[in-house]
């Protein structure tokens, strides 16, 4: 259970030493809570003996319904994964997997919001800011700011890769409204893939942006399913509960589905899948900011009409 190691964090930051400004240990975690909703945001320091180090965003969730977190406790949800471009994949996780190495410094904005900010990255040369701020009754709103420094992305774009590791669902599929159909007029689409790095991206109906690669290296974001989606919603089913992932409208955000990309199940009987998504920057341009804003919903299962009047809240108020 969540509460398990949270308190077990605690412990074992309360124990460590202090005495000033000189060994004072930095905070990499920290918990947001609303009455219907905790969440522990942390940066890629490692939590207690649960949550693996190179990993951050949101690592637990919690409701009064459902203490068992969504995501894979040694990982986590909205972590900040990768920079890419149209050069060949590398060997090098410490590039490959950039984000998650460089070390990211976790700042408290008030009592509901956390900023993970990282300095720029030796490789890609980003710089980032990274808010989380929950607000009543479930939501988690996230802000993604950054600063490429280099002029040197291969193919003139910015690839930014998110990962939710999603722990063990009964239902690995995301659920979006397909090419041509609109909140009041919704189709839906199923999306599932067969293998991981199969088909594994999926773009917006009018998004024509393609890079020109090479031959493929397995990764998601590389391999493009014949699937469109109309609006830059998904959602996904955790037990009883859902995941709804909501992003504004304008920037070019893509889904990405494997799986298998959190690894095997707890049982060993199956593996989890990743629910993940990019922000694709055509033109990139050193020393320009650029951004995404997105809406994490997590709440019991209510329907499908629940999960429209959710996306239109978003779009009416915070995604405006």
């Amino acid at each position: 259970m969540m509460v398990n190691w949270i308190a077990a964090a605690a412990i074992a930051m309360a124990a460590a030493p202090s005495g000033g400004a000189a060994t004072a240990e930095a905070v990499h975690w920290a918990e947001l809570k609303t009455d219907a909703l905790t969440a522990v945001i942390g940066d890629n320091e490692p939590m207690g003996d649960h949550h693996r180090r190179r990993y951050n965003g949101v690592f637990a969730l919690a409701t009064p319904e459902r203490a068992e977190s969504p995501f894979v406790p040694m990982f986590s949800g909205l972590n900040l994964e990768h920079y890419f471009d149209a050069q060949a994949r590398t060997d090098d996780d410490a590039v490959f997997f950039e984000p998650r190495h460089v070390p990211m410094e976790l700042r408290r904005i008030g009592d509901n919001a956390v900023e993970l900010y990282q300095a720029t990255t030796p490789f890609y040369g980003v710089e980032s800011w990274t808010r989380f701020t929950m607000s009543a009754p479930r939501y988690i709103d996230m802000t993604f700011r950054c600063i490429p420094h280099k002029n040197e992305f291969i193919g003139g774009f910015m690839g930014v890769f998110w990962a939710s590791y999603i722990n063990a669902p009964a239902d690995k599929s995301l659920y979006f409204l397909q090419a041509g159909s609109t909140l009041d007029n919704p189709q839906w689409v199923q999306y599932c893939t067969q293998v991981h790095g199969h088909a594994s991206t999926v773009v917006h109906e009018a998004d024509a942006f393609r890079a020109e690669r090479g031959e493929s290296t397995g990764s998601l974001f590389e391999e493009l399913s014949p699937l469109r989606y109309a609006e830059p919603f998904y959602y996904g089913l955790f037990r009883d509960h859902v995941l709804i992932f909501i992003f504004e409208r304008g920037p070019m955000v893509r889904f990405s589905h494997s799986p298998s990309g959190a690894g095997p199940t707890p049982a060993g009987d199956d593996t989890n899948p990743a629910w993940d998504f990019q922000l694709i920057v055509p033109g990139v341009v050193a020393g320009q900011e650029y951004g995404l804003r997105m809406r994490l919903v997590y709440k019991p299962w209510a329907g499908r009409d629940d999960v429209l009047a959710e996306v239109r809240n978003a779009y009416a108020t915070v995604l405006k």
